[in-house]
């Protein structure tokens, strides 16, 4: 993540944190601004998310590829970023062969009420403080080598656009994953090509991307998951 003259014209960055059973918790910048604005139905999205719960509506459940890790949180992400995810899988920017496989399968219908039922799901928890704990001094120079905040907001989770995701509270596991795809190049099966976050992640170690990813993670968020009554 290396601050680059682009932020200054594109509000930038992640952590999509997001969307898939593989995988961002990291960003659908590009796929935001190419996705049709559609207006999303919550009740309609609810109808239609059998195949997003029976990951995303499970606690802590995990998905093994391309590493087992959990599957993000998305009950309380925006509904734009949703959108712009199931847009960046389906053209195979973000490269997970069953996420590629779900999102073929949607219009631009289903993906905006998809959006909309998960952006509503489990509101009335609380919102997340507007203020949080600051990272250790390690953990704030890695931040701030990419501006973070600058795209997501001081507390992660009011990202400056809605098509950007909210990183608070999100899992850790997924986090990292989700940063190493953007550092990954070349590979069919794996991998995340948006330009800005691809060049954002580069500059990192593995060892320091957990170190963000950990941080992120022990934030209070908006994102949780909500347990669907036929899996208890």
């Amino acid at each position: 993540m290396k601050t680059r003259p682009v932020l200054a014209t594109i509000p930038s960055l992640l952590l999509a944190a997001l969307l898939s059973t593989g995988g961002l918790a990291f960003s659908g910048i590009a796929s935001a601004q190419d996705a049709k604005a559609v207006a999303g139905d919550a009740a309609a999205g609810e109808k239609k998310n059998a195949l997003c719960a029976g990951c995303h509506n499970i606690t802590r459940y995990q998905a093994s590829f391309p590493e087992v890790y959990k599957v993000p949180k998305i009950s309380g992400q925006n509904a734009k970023y949703i959108v712009a995810a199931l847009h960046a899988y389906k053209k195979g920017e973000r490269k997970h062969p069953t996420m590629r496989g779900i999102a073929t399968t949607l219009s631009d219908q289903d993906m905006a009420d998809l959006g909309a039922f998960y952006e509503q799901q489990g509101k009335g928890d609380g919102a997340a403080p507007d203020t949080v704990v600051a990272p250790p001094s390690d953990v704030a120079a890695l931040l701030a080598k990419a501006n973070c905040v600058s795209c997501h907001g001081q507390n992660f989770s009011k990202p400056i656009d809605p098509s950007y995701p909210k990183l608070a509270g999100q899992y850790a596991d997924y986090l990292y994953v989700a940063l190493k795809a953007y550092q990954t190049d070349g590979n069919p099966r794996v991998g995340r090509s948006n330009a800005i976050m691809m060049g954002m992640a580069q500059p990192y170690t593995h060892v320091e991307l957990k170190k963000i990813s950990s941080y992120l993670a022990s934030l209070p968020g908006d994102v949780h998951t909500v347990q669907k009554s036929d899996f208890r």
